[in-house]
């Protein structure tokens, strides 16, 4: 049991020194994220180029598709950049990748605290004009706090850029995965995090790169429009502006992949590109009849070599 900060510090820096040495290490996302391709990646990777070069995921979320990559070997020299417009996000990855000891330190303090009141407290963190001018790990550890102990792992901001998700029910929650944050920060090492629009992939990917699009979904129905992942929406008009720079990337010879939902609006939008229906196990739903299997659809740019 650890008794101490400074306890916590020594086993942290033993758990550093022999992270080469793990047996079996799984490298995975260490945040919960709504939409993440955990449960996919067995339907995707077999579909990916044998061969490319740079490796883009514009929307990173959870980041699944990149730490399977990277555990399977498969980005072994490359340049690999991840984005997303979520600022809170982006500042995560980059305090796992920079900092990883005293972001440890700073969730094994609010384990310590978790509580309704300690939730609502730091939920609110954003609602204060001093919440950016709070560290690097401060927010960082928020962030993924919030997200280990909210209601199903949501990230869902109102139109102020304030966190409104409400406290979840777990008698447990794995709020410091010690583990988890240590092999994500091997894996980032000379990784490109930038809080930027997947747009700015056009100022990086040339020919032979792999991109993966993995947006905000069209919505099924008029009613499930759960698209604010960020404060930005991404309907109509954003989804046919990607569908843009789906094009021109392709137009520049890169492998682009796109996942996004089995509606008639977005495989019209695709008609001319190849589209693969995949089976994923919908989990957000208010009421258990609404989950279980549901199609999506996966996009591949016409002239790929599998």
């Amino acid at each position: 049991m650890i008794t101490s900060i400074s306890f916590l510090k020594e086993e942290i820096k033993v758990m550093t020194a022999q992270i080469d040495t793990f047996q079996n290490k799984d490298f995975k996302p260490f945040i919960k994220w709504v939409g993440g391709k955990r449960g996919l990646l067995s339907q995707i990777i077999p579909l990916l180029p044998k061969k490319f070069n740079n490796y883009f995921e514009p929307f990173v979320g959870g980041g699944a598709l990149f730490f399977e990559l990277y555990s399977l070997g498969l980005l072994e020299d490359k340049n690999i950049y991840l984005f997303d417009i979520n600022s809170e996000l982006i500042n995560t990855y980059i305090t796992v990748r920079d900092y990883p000891l005293e972001l440890i330190e700073k969730l094994e303090s609010f384990k310590k605290s978790h509580s309704k009141e300690f939730y609502y407290e730091v939920r609110a963190w954003d609602r204060k004009k001093d919440f950016l001018e709070r560290s690097k790990v401060q927010r960082a550890s928020r962030f993924i706090y919030l997200n280990k102990t909210c209601f199903n792992g949501l990230y869902r901001v109102n139109s102020k850029g304030e966190n409104n998700v409400p406290m979840g029910s777990y008698k447990n929650p794995n709020i410091c995965d010690v583990e988890a944050i240590l092999n994500a920060n091997k894996a980032l090492q000379g990784v490109t995090v930038l809080n930027t629009s997947y747009k700015d992939v056009l100022k990086y990917a040339t020919s032979g790169d792999l991109v993966y699009f993995d947006p905000p979904y069209y919505p099924l129905t008029e009613t499930a429009n759960f698209t604010s992942y960020s404060e930005n929406e991404f309907l109509d008009k954003e989804q046919i502006e990607l569908f843009k720079v789906f094009g021109e990337l392709s137009n520049r010879n890169c492998s682009v992949y796109h996942s996004n939902s089995d509606t008639d609006f977005i495989k019209h939008l695709y008609k001319n590109y190849e589209t693969i229906e995949i089976f994923a196990n919908r989990f957000i739903n208010s009421k258990s009849s609404g989950r279980g299997k549901i199609n999506e659809l996966l996009i591949i740019n016409k002239d790929k070599e599998l």
